[in-house]
């Protein structure tokens, strides 16, 4: 079967689809692939597509699904199929622009726990029984990734280019999944992603908000499943 490549969230890694793994790494390749040692989206793509296979499925959440899409920008033809989890594909607006310069400066003089616990972790989660390990899971995966990666992580989602054209012009089996309580991408963003690409599915996970592949993981790994099969 064809290889699965899978790109984390920003401030996040393997850790954020350990659900996907154990559901298909008996019968395909799983590649998970960090987005952290540059500080633009098209470098970052270029990494990916560097160390991927020739041909394979391609599915980011957030930052990663921004990733994706630049990878699909550049290569096409050597994507077989992509999903796009709780991300946007349209450049950053000014108000998030803002914000981005002191929270690095707050991350690099020793608060990148405070820049989490205040102002992104609270954006992640939908309200469940699992929220608060969640919680401490993303901080945990922040803290060792480390003041540096968010700084070249938090420029790159500054620079990131608008992927309408990208999107419009792609062909392949497409996923745009996210949580229904997404806050800091919400249903509308999804619907737009859909409705640019031909052959996309849109689908909605209840019970979960930025982070689905943790908080509703049987769901999401049927949405996948269906996506990988289609």
């Amino acid at each position: 079967m064809i290889p699965l490549v899978l790109l984390p969230g920003m401030m996040c890694d393997a850790r954020l689809f350990a659900p996907q793994v154990a559901a298909f790494v008996e019968e395909r390749d799983v590649i998970i692939m960090p987005i952290s040692e540059h500080d633009s989206v098209e470098k970052l793509a270029a990494v990916v597509l560097n160390n991927a296979p020739q041909r394979f499925a391609l599915a980011g959440l957030s930052m990663g699904g921004i990733v994706a899409m630049e990878v699909l920008a550049q290569a096409t033809e050597r994507v077989e199929r992509i999903a796009f989890l709780d991300t946007n594909s349209e450049a950053e607006m000014q108000a998030v622009k803002d914000r981005r310069g002191p929270q690095i400066d707050k991350a690099l003089t020793g608060h990148l726990d405070v820049v989490m616990r205040e102002e992104m972790k609270p954006n992640y989660l939908t309200e469940g029984p699992k929220r608060g390990e969640i919680l401490d899971l993303c901080m945990a995966m922040a803290l060792d990734l480390g003041p540096e990666v968010f700084r070249r992580q938090s420029l790159a989602l500054m620079n990131r280019p608008d992927q309408t054209d990208t999107l419009r012009r792609a062909t392949l089996p497409a996923l745009a999944l996210c949580g229904r309580d997404d806050a800091l991408c919400p249903i509308h963003r999804h619907e737009r992603i859909a409705g640019l690409i031909t052959a996309c599915t849109l689908q909605i996970i209840d019970g979960a908000g930025h982070l689905p592949t943790l908080e509703q993981p049987e769901a999401t790994n049927a949405a996948l499943r269906e996506w990988l099969n289609a």
